[in-house]
């Protein structure tokens, strides 16, 4: 990626995204236990985002992680997947959450360097994480939809020593530089983090 050159609004892209993807149920049973053994997260399925939209990385050995960002897409799960898929785009995040079931894609691994954040240093050292919806519209933020999100933070958390709070998981709207106000005034904070330090990795047995 050059970063001297200024990239897309982040927004513009997910909200212009008007491709489809193919269902995972048609893909080729036999890719099954590819897509799963790549990912850093159990319950993920793996759905790569194109390569040119993340710059590859040995985290944490040459960049540390020290917090979670949450995003709200303003688009819908499979439009944000197609966002990701797209050379063109110049956008990605680590994992997207579907607003019905909750299910987990992870889009980028966690060693390499996600797009998500309009901050250069806050990509380096965070983990981003999409949320199928739009800020405006909080129907799109369902019981299961929290509970997974934060079942994927308890995990992620755990795994790189990041406490479990309010300084370290932050929402897009807190990256120094944005133009951006995701997760936005509906998104419950108190409930998510509430979510978030009683999850476990023990529960993903």
């Amino acid at each position: 990626m050059d970063r001297a050159r200024p990239l897309p609004s982040r927004r513009r892209l997910l909200t212009g995204a008007a491709l489809a993807v193919v269902p995972y149920t048609l893909l080729p049973e036999t890719r099954a236990d590819a897509r799963t053994a790549v990912v850093d997260y159990p319950r993920a399925e793996w759905a790569a985002a194109s390569s040119v939209n993340r710059t590859p990385a040995q985290r944490p050995d040459e960049h540390r992680i020290d917090r979670v960002i949450i995003h709200v897409a303003q688009q819908s799960y499979a439009g944000t997947l197609a966002t990701f898929q797209n050379p063109r785009q110049r956008v990605s995040a680590h994992y997207l959450v579907r607003s019905a079931d909750g299910h987990v894609a992870q889009c980028v691994r966690e060693t390499d360097i996600a797009w998500h954040a309009g901050n250069w240093d806050y990509n380096t050292r965070s983990i981003g994480i999409e949320h199928e919806g739009w800020v405006d519209r909080p129907e799109y933020f369902t019981d299961l939809l929290y509970a997974q999100s934060a079942r994927l933070v308890a995990s992620i958390c755990e795994r790189h020593g990041i406490p479990k709070d309010r300084e370290h998981v932050i929402g897009h709207v807190e990256v120094p530089g944005t133009d951006h106000t995701d997760p936005g005034v509906h998104w419950d904070w108190s409930r998510y983090m509430k979510l978030v330090g009683l999850a476990s990795l023990d529960s993903l047995d």
